[in-house]
């Protein structure tokens, strides 16, 4: 059988589609890609066998109908090329315009939502649209994958998708053979709270911010680091200004964008991520998977990834002083106490997060069918 997979950029697939592409390819499918090329084109040298169309029409973050209305030409013209038994499209846009490039061509497809991002945490026009879309659309698809609970429930809760149709998985999973435990131990005399992902609003990064200023009142030997880049293309981007303040005033150490950020998670203490809404997020179990403690939000998606004062800490969405808390919680603990939660958060994820078992779960879905 030969299967597509179509994305919002390759370095979706680079990052987080590698387990289901290894999955296909041991039960003996044919593979190819479907998505906008970008640097990280080069994971086609793991897979000389797979080829890569690429798609110009797909603006990850445009609100433009008519650039919509091509990217539906487009894929139905890589879909007339590729002619595969099966579609499986990841990220809104291609859920939804490949739903009806899909049908268009008669062509089986499944969607995978991979979080619901800022039209669900931002409520107005841009969520009822997306909503709409997904509600139109989602009859064209056998099944629609969720990367957690909450957000299935939430699609059956609003009726853009019948009981059925959905199912829920434990987000995209961690390579736990790669984000492995450093041996290094425990650095209880330098505490270092990281923050790693995209620098947006909605991520909880001024939150992160916030807490830095006010801890540091209390404990100065605490670091804060930051890894991950601006993103200036998402409207919840924050401005490259307002970082060279927080950096300038010694608020936060900034570390930039890393394609592979184990080493700043080797150094790290406790990951946190305060952020609005994930999927499952894979900051978190990352952390996780490399024995450290986090520290994240009660909210869809974070939750599910911790067990309170098990592997780490909840706290309230949009709330720096929820976080204070957490954090000083935490600074508390002696070095057993820490190290016992990063042992139970790499527990839990080798039981629930592995990647090779999301792959399982999502071929046990397309063998179903």
């Amino acid at each position: 059988m030969r299967i597509a997979l179509v994305a919002n950029s390759t370095w979706n697939i680079y990052n987080f589609r590698q387990n289901i592409i290894n999955k296909l390819l041991s039960e003996g499918h044919e593979v190819a890609v479907i998505a906008p090329v970008d640097e990280y084109l080069d994971y086609k040298e793991k897979y000389p066998g797979i080829i890569h169309y690429g798609i110009k029409t797909l603006g990850r973050d445009s609100t433009n109908p008519f650039r919509d209305v091509l990217l539906i030409a487009e894929l139905i013209r890589r879909y007339s090329q590729v002619k595969p038994d099966l579609v499986i499209h990841y990220t809104n846009k291609p859920n939804i315009y490949g739903a009806i490039a899909a049908r268009i061509k008669n062509i089986d497809s499944i969607a995978i939502v991979t979080g619901l991002g800022y039209p669900f945490i931002h409520k107005g026009f841009i969520q009822f649209i997306t909503s709409f879309l997904y509600r139109l659309t989602a009859r064209f698809h056998k099944k629609i994958i969720f990367e957690n609970i909450a957000d299935r429930e939430l699609f059956e809760l609003k009726k853009i998708i019948d009981k059925n149709k959905g199912i829920s998985i434990k987000g995209c999973g961690v390579d736990v053979n790669y984000f492995v435990p450093s041996s290094n131990g425990v650095h209880i005399e330098e505490i270092v709270f990281t923050f790693i992902g995209r620098l947006l609003y909605d991520k909880g990064i001024t939150e992160f911010v916030e807490a830095a200023k006010k801890i540091k009142v209390l404990h100065s030997h605490v670091k804060f680091w930051v890894v991950g880049d601006l993103d200036p293309n998402n409207p919840a981007a924050i401005e490259k200004d307002q970082l060279t303040e927080w950096v300038n005033k010694d608020y936060i150490e900034y570390h930039g964008f890393h394609r592979d950020v184990r080493k700043f998670i080797k150094e790290s203490t406790c990951i946190v991520l305060p952020s609005y809404r994930e999927a499952i997020p894979r900051t978190i179990t990352e952390g996780m998977a490399m024995g450290k403690p986090v520290i994240t939000t009660d909210v869809a998606g974070c939750r599910e990834a911790v067990e309170e004062n098990i592997n780490g800490y909840l706290v309230q969405p949009k709330s720096s002083a929820s976080l204070v808390e957490a954090m000083l919680k935490f600074i508390s603990l002696n070095t057993e106490e820490i190290k016992k939660m990063g042992e139970n958060g790499r527990s839990k994820v080798l039981s629930e997060f592995d990647d090779r078992k999301i792959a399982d779960d999502i071929y046990s879905i397309i063998k179903n069918l």
